[in-house]
């Protein structure tokens, strides 16, 4: 069997990765937002960045209990930096996922898989190494922030490559 190759031209790869930096971005903000009115709404804000800043740079100290973590501005700052430089990083593997399909389009399927398991990768890698970060955190909203930022991610894609398609 042999592949079907795109009738789209390819997007040169510095295009793509300039796209990926920017839905990488979008994507950020958007679960920045959204923890920031989660929190908001709890009662506790910037909560969120100063559990993750807090298990991240001081590995975990003074976190026998998360919900009583005082606001840390240096852990939020800290946090946010290494949230959008991740961000980035995962939109840069997005785009370039999104060239191979546009060369490939039987590859969809495979590359959408490969994003769903980049979305849910935190929540395993915190199961294994900080439990404590999700208990404190709660998943559904972890949940909820991953779609939305996944979704806005994807909204950004979409119309910068409306006329992509995939094959299973």
């Amino acid at each position: 069997m042999t592949a079907e190759p795109s009738k789209l031209p390819p997007t040169p790869p510095e295009k793509l990765y300039q796209e990926g930096i920017v839905a990488g971005g979008i994507g950020a903000a958007t679960m920045a937002i959204w923890f920031l009115l989660w929190d908001a709404i709890q009662g506790r804000p910037l909560h969120t960045p100063t559990v993750l800043g807090t298990a991240l740079f001081r590995w975990g100290e003074g976190f026998g209990s998360p919900e009583s973590l005082s606001h840390n501005l240096q852990m939020v700052l800290m946090c946010t930096w290494v949230h959008g430089l991740t961000f980035c990083a995962i939109g840069g593997m997005a785009a370039r996922l999104l060239g191979w399909v546009e060369e490939n389009q039987n590859l969809g399927f495979g590359a959408l898989l490969l994003v769903v398991i980049f979305m849910y990768g935190f929540i395993f890698v915190f199961s294994l190494f900080a439990e404590q970060v999700l208990q404190a955190l709660t998943l559904p909203a972890i949940l909820v922030g991953n779609l939305l930022a996944a979704a806005a991610m994807g909204a950004y894609f979409w119309r910068r490559h409306p006329s992509l398609t995939m094959r299973p």
